[in-house]
């Protein structure tokens, strides 16, 4: 049987719009990393993008399970010595809910320059409204 190597101007991408209301938040990441990667394709194959685009609205309402909310925690680092930070959930969600979707998101993709091209395709946004009505995007239902 021979491995089909499909051209990267054939490939046809999707775009898919994602309402996180009341979603778990790995859930939603867990799904999305799916579609931006393109695994549920059938030319897929693990060495090219295959990926479709996903817009993410309402992502100031994604929920955590558990203790979740008060325990989990954002790490950064200046790169300087002594220059770590720490952020809560709750800090993160007050001043920027999309961080939190892509930061799921992007542990859940590969940590290369395939990885940080298939992150270019995601689209998060706090509120209910995009600018991406002109790319007709289908809904995708992920329960």
């Amino acid at each position: 049987m021979k491995t089909v190597v499909v051209d990267e101007k054939s490939i046809k991408r999707n775009w898919y719009v994602v309402d996180a209301t009341d979603i778990s938040l790995g859930r939603i990441a867990s799904k999305v990393a799916q579609v931006l990667i393109g695994k549920g394709k059938v030319a897929y194959s693990p060495n090219q993008d295959h990926g479709d685009f996903v817009v993410i609205v309402n992502a100031e309402k994604v929920k955590l399970t558990g203790t979740k909310p008060e325990t989990k925690e954002y790490f950064r680092h200046s790169h300087y010595p002594g220059g770590g930070k720490f952020r809560s959930f709750k800090e993160q969600l007050a001043l920027d809910p999309s961080k939190i979707l892509i930061h799921a998101v992007h542990g859940m993709v590969s940590k290369n320059a395939r990885g940080r091209r298939i992150m270019s395709k995601l689209h998060v946004y706090a509120g209910a409204s995009h600018p991406h009505t002109a790319q007709q995007p289908k809904e995708l239902n992920l329960n």
